[in-house]
Order: C-alpha cells, then sequence, then structure tokens
C-alpha cells in the first residue's frame, strides 16, 4: 500500500472540522510560519499534499513575481517564485485574494505578508478541492517590469494517463491528506501545478463556449474520441485526463469571449495562472489566449421514417414556457421539422405550464403546447395533438413556479393515440386484459405516483398508441437530476454521486411497470425514454434494463456516438430509448443539434428510434 505524508493524520483531523465552514484559515493569531532553512517559499506553503502544512498560519515577507491579476469575481492575484525547488510535488505558485481590486501588475516583484487559507469553492458540501491562499495580504513592492516566470507547458506528454488516486478509506475517501504523485495521476499533476503560469499549445475543443465565458480543451488529441471532434465518457473509469477548462483573465467588457463549438480548435499558445474552481476545477485563466479555429460541425438530420416505419423521438426541450420569446418556439419547431423529420410520436420533456416560473398555482400547459405545436405547423410540420397530465403544484421539482411534465405529441395522420380513461396527477395507471388484449387502465396515465421515488421529481407518463392496427406503449420519463453530485475533480475519489439513490428506485419502479405488460403480453411492443438523467452504464439503466425486460438503444450506436449532453468537456448520455424485447430490429439516432454548439436552443440533443411494429 502506498504510504501517505507524514502530515496525513494531522492534515485529516484538520480539514475534517475546519473544512465545514468552506474556508481553512486559522485564527489571526496563529504562529508565524517558517521553513527551517529561512523565510517562507511559496512551495513551502504549498507542500506535498493537497492542504498547505502552514494552513491557518501567519506568513511574513513570502517572495514571488506576479503572473495574473483579478479585477473581479474573486478578486486577487497569483504571484510565483522564480526559484523553484527540486521537487515536483510542491507547486511554485500562490492565489493571493485580496477581495477588494488589487493595485500590482503582472511582472511585480513583491513580498507579500498574510494568513495561509485553504479556501473550498462552493463550500464544503460541494466535495471540491480547496485552493491554497494567502488571505488579509500585507503587499509590499520591490520591482516592476520583471520577467514573468517561465510556463509550464501542460501536454499529452506531461499528463498522467491515470485520473486520481483511490481516496484514504480513514479520511471519509478523501485524497486531501495523501502525498502528491504528479508523474502518476493527472488530478495530482494539475494539483502540482496550482496556482503557477502553465501553457498549452493547438488544442481540440471538447466543450463549447458557455453563458459564463469559458471552453473546454483537450490537450490529449487521442484520448477517447467522438466521431465529431468532442470527448467520450464512456465509463466511470473514464474521466478523461486531458480535459481543461479555459477562462480569461481580462473582463470580457474589455476583451470578449471567443465563441466554439466542439471540433473547433484553440491555436496558438494560451497561457496563464492555473486555478481551481466550483464549475470544473482546474482552469487556465488565460493572460494570453489563443485563437479559436473554426472546424465544420454542422447539426444533424435524421433520416425520415419509412411508411410502414414509426418513428419515436424524445426531446427536452429547457423549460418551455409561452413567455420565452416566439424566436425559442420557432427555433425548436424547425428542428422537429428539419432535424428529427416529423417523427410520429415525440416525447417531450420540461414543458412549463402557462406562465413559466411564476409561482401562482398555475399547472396547465395548454397555451405552452398550443404555441409549439402551431410553430411546428408554420414549420412544415404536422399538425400534432398532445396529450399529458398536469401535475399538481409544486410537486414535480424543476424550476419553482414552472411545474414541468413530460407531454407525448403525436402526429394523428400516422397514428392514434388511445384514450383510456384519461388518469390525473395521483391516480396510477395499470396493466389490464381487454377483450383479451393487454391495455392501460389509464390512458395517458401515470406510473406509481404515490412512490416515494417520485417525491419532487417528474412522475412517468404512459400512454397507449396504435401504428396500422399494432399496439405501442409509450412511457415518458424524466428521472431525477445530478444535483447534489461531487464532480469529478472532488477531493472524494471516486466521488459521491449521491443522486444516483433517487434514480434507481425511480428505474426499479418503471422497469416493474414494463414488467407487468410483458407478464400480460410477452410481445408488447414497449418504448421507455426520456431524460433519464444517468449513463448507459449507469446502475440506473441496468435497473431499467433488469431482467431482459428493456434494451437501452442507445448502446446499438457505435461508442463513439454515445452521447447526448456534453458536460465539462465529457460528451456522454442522459437521453435514452430503451426497447422490449419484441422491438428486435430497429434504427437508432442520437441527433447532435445542441450539446455541441456555443448557440443552443436546449442542452440535450434529442434521440429517434425507427421500426416496424
Amino acid at each position: 500500500m502506498r504510504s501517505s505524508h507524514p502530515r496525513s493524520a494531522a492534515v485529516a483531523a484538520l480539514v475534517a472540522t475546519a473544512l465545514a465552514t468552506g474556508l481553512l484559515a486559522g485564527s489571526a493569531g496563529a504562529a508565524e510560519g517558517s521553513a527551517a532553512d529561512g523565510p517562507v517559499r511559496i512551495h513551502d506553503i504549498q507542500g506535498t499534499t493537497r492542504i498547505s502544512p502552514l494552513v491557518g498560519k501567519q506568513v511574513t515577507d513570502v517572495e514571488g513575481i506576479v503572473t495574473g491579476v483579478r479585477t473581479y469575481g474573486s478578486r486577487g492575484f497569483w504571484i510565483q517564485d522564480p526559484d523553484a525547488d527540486d521537487n515536483e510535488a510542491t507547486s511554485e505558485g500562490v492565489f493571493v485574494f485580496t477581495s477588494s481590486v488589487p493595485t500590482v501588475a503582472v511582472g511585480d516583484a513583491v513580498k507579500v505578508s498574510g494568513l495561509v487559507g485553504e479556501y473550498v469553492p462552493g463550500g464544503a458540501a460541494s466535495g471540491n478541492q480547496s485552493v491554497t491562499q494567502i488571505s488579509k495580504p500585507v503587499v509590499t513592492a520591490v520591482s516592476a517590469g520583471n520577467a514573468v516566470p517561465e510556463a509550464t507547458a501542460i501536454n499529452e506528454y506531461s499528463v498522467p494517463a491515470e485520473y486520481a488516486p483511490a481516496g484514504d478509506p480513514a479520511a471519509a475517501g478523501s485524497i486531501n491528506g495523501l502525498a502528491l504523485e504528479p508523474s502518476r495521476y493527472a488530478l495530482d499533476y494539475y494539483e502540482s501545478l496550482e496556482g503557477m503560469n502553465v501553457k498549452i499549445g493547438a488544442s481540440r475543443v471538447v466543450g463549447a463556449t458557455d453563458p459564463y465565458s469559458a471552453l473546454w480543451v483537450s490537450v490529449k488529441g487521442w484520448e477517447n474520441p467522438t466521431k465529431r471532434g468532442g470527448t467520450l465518457y464512456g465509463s466511470y473509469e473514464s474521466q478523461n485526463t486531458g480535459r481543461l477548462q479555459i477562462q480569461q483573465l481580462a473582463p470580457i467588457s474589455q476583451q470578449p469571449f471567443p465563441v466554439a463549438n466542439v471540433g473547433d480548435k484553440l491555436t496558438g499558445t494560451t497561457e496563464g495562472p492555473l486555478d481551481f474552481n466550483q464549475f470544473g476545477g482546474y482552469t487556465l485563466v488565460a493572460r494570453t489566449l489563443g485563437t479559436v479555429k473554426a472546424g465544420t460541425l454542422a447539426p444533424e438530420k435524421t433520416k425520415a421514417q419509412a411508411d410502414h416505419e414509426l418513428a419515436v423521438a424524445t426531446y427536452n426541450v429547457e423549460n418551455l414556457d409561452p413567455t420565452d420569446s416566439q424566436e425559442k418556439f420557432d427555433a425548436l419547431a424547425k428542428a422537429v421539422v428539419e432535424n428529427l423529420a416529423s417523427p410520429d410520436i415525440l416525447a417531450l420533456e420540461e414543458i412549463q405550464d402557462d406562465n413559466g416560473a411564476k409561482n401562482d398555482g398555475t399547472v396547465s400547459a395548454e397555451q405552452t403546447l398550443t404555441k409549439f405545436a402551431a410553430a411546428i405547423t408554420a414549420a412544415g410540420g404536422p399538425a400534432y395533438q398532445w396529450r399529458t397530465i398536469n401535475p399538481e403544484d409544486k410537486k414535480d421539482g424543476g424550476e419553482p413556479g414552472g411545474n414541468i411534465r413530460q407531454v407525448f405529441l403525436f402526429n394523428p395522420a400516422r397514428v392514434s393515440f388511445t384514450e383510456r380513461a384519461p388518469g390525473d396527477a395521483v391516480t396510477a395507471t395499470g396493466v389490464v386484459k381487454e377483450n383479451g388484449k393487454t391495455a392501460l387502465t389509464h390512458s395517458p396515465g401515470r406510473i406509481d405516483p404515490a412512490n416515494p421515488a417520485w417525491a419532487d421529481s417528474r412522475k412517468p407518463l404512459a400512454g397507449e398508441f396504435t401504428f396500422r392496427g399494432k399496439t405501442v406503449f409509450v412511457i415518458a420519463n424524466h428521472f431525477g437530476s445530478k444535483g447534489g453530485d461531487e464532480g469529478l475533480t472532488s477531493h472524494h475519489q471516486p466521488p459521491v454521486r449521491s443522486s444516483e439513490a433517487k434514480r434507481l428506485l425511480q428505474a426499479q419502479a418503471v422497469n416493474g411497470f414494463v414488467k407487468e405488460i410483458l407478464a400480460a403480453d410477452k410481445n408488447a411492443n414497449v418504448l421507455v425514454l426520456g431524460d433519464i438523467n444517468d449513463f448507459e452504464f449507469s446502475a440506473t439503466t441496468d435497473a431499467l434494463a433488469d431482467g431482459g425486460a428493456l434494451y437501452p438503444a442507445i448502446k446499438s450506436l457505435p461508442k463513439s456516438e454515445r452521447y447526448s449532453y456534453v458536460f465539462q468537456g465529457n460528451a456522454q448520455v442522459l437521453d435514452q430509448i430503451l426497447t422490449s424485447p419484441a422491438i428486435k430490429k430497429f434504427t437508432y439516432d442520437s441527433v447532435h443539434i445542441n450539446a455541441e454548439f456555443a448557440a443552443q436552443n436546449s442542452d440535450h440533443d434529442p434521440q429517434v428510434l425507427r421500426f416496424k411494429p
């Protein structure tokens, strides 16, 4: 077993008590820190673990060259010691938190006195690693116009292939107290450069520019590539070590941030301090930003269904309500017609009520659906009809007051909806035999809405359809979100994925209902689809498929095409369509029209399945 740093036990005890506030900083009266052989240097502050050995202590006249100044958000500046030690585990840079706008400039040589602390972006409950910093600083200028310490190159050769060490069982799975091994683990490598001046060369963009002026690149051009230039998250052991978030130091008002899509290239040199934030972990905050070279990525268009094929799709339309712009309705409608080829049945997630997030008891979505259906018709699509069940007010989660729900749109010229004593928000649908045929007791109906698994979450919507004389059961879902899960850069390794417990129960409930249908008719055509909020390799998906009741159809695609969402540079599956055993032959398409692009109509890519019942 790997030995830990000598300070591990003390550090773990300190972290356990002090992390509760999100800021480790001891008392202002703590003893002054000093190195055994002279004044405190930055690498003495950083130490060889994630937590400074001088946390909570006052330090005096710590010398360094200013490498970056941040005048907004978490205001402060970075300094770096140009005279590095010979230990690869100790960073030579550190952040100085000023709270007010700093008065130093890049290239200034300074001496800093202040309090060493460990700030946890997002707070202790986030599970995030901490940032070593000096706060309440007294800054003494020494000289100006000095050369910035040479940037450390981060590239495919320097970043290890293994992502993170296993957490210490004695410290609740934390890696905070473990000695850094930067040549072995990617997270240790990045941590060993925390606060230092770093640079990357030409790198592929794997996460499009977001509304917060950040994008993601991979410095490893060959690491788990998707067909369209991204980086695939294909298992819990496939964290993709080359991913790095890119932001800029210059305020957006002074220097607009570039717009990039997945598959573009960030060319030239991007250089600046390596920071850590709550929205993605290690982040190169660029003092010098490279240039985006646009690729050729375009939104996909799926193949139209043949006359004898039933096309069923799912699309999360991201909190659609009548207060949204007509442009959003028109763009979503155009996607349904042109990119999804007007599917026969379309399950929608995140349809909000008639006044959106206004929290006044409104639950009807008739205005939302009327406006959307009209936009589809105007775009050249069919005159879709819809079926849904209004939720109880404030009982299904989502944006407060929005009352999101699933909805079936269907083209009555191609498919008919079988109405059977339509259910309500609290009534469960069931499975019966009617004239020798399997049927739902309520269509549309909700599956087991009183089950605690659906508390503050969307209840599944089941519907019975007929296509060319064949019955097709469709179950639209929007499982619980991943809110509360720790990020991949958590100090717990593996990270805590607390939200999975709820989705597992939800999947078991849906699987049980599908098994009821199959017990009545083993050859029933059943489709379970929607925003499952979990991966195709997850326990959630395994529970949905349990006993061979369902097959995750996205697994029929080549691995490089299995994704519907891009998060922190990882292309991953959240949206799925699963098929019952009778649906043996089908074509499946994850239609990439949003997730890879800076300009999005939704943050999800829709999914389409075509088959002959």
